[in-house]
């Protein structure tokens, strides 16, 4: 779990909020829902806009920590 999160990147953190998305419209839609041009247009500029803030503020590297700065940042393990 420790491995999977240190390798947590922008875009797959992006890709996974693009599917699950997709899979509640695919749910919703199997389930009957009924979407209004409205709504569809709501729920998209709702989906979209975690995405686009991530970009925004996700930038650079990211800082050092209080293990790195005490134990260095080249220690594995």
């Amino acid at each position: 779990m420790d491995n999977m999160l240190n390798d947590m990147t922008r875009s797959k953190v992006i890709q996974g909020w693009c599917v699950a998305v997709a899979l509640v419209v695919v749910t919703s839609i199997a389930f009957g829902a009924w979407v209004t041009v409205g709504t569809g247009l709501l729920l998209l500029a709702l989906s979209l806009m975690p995405p686009i803030i991530m970009l925004m503020l996700w930038h650079g590297p990211q800082p050092a920590t209080a293990a790195d700065v005490l134990y260095g940042s080249d220690r594995r393990g």
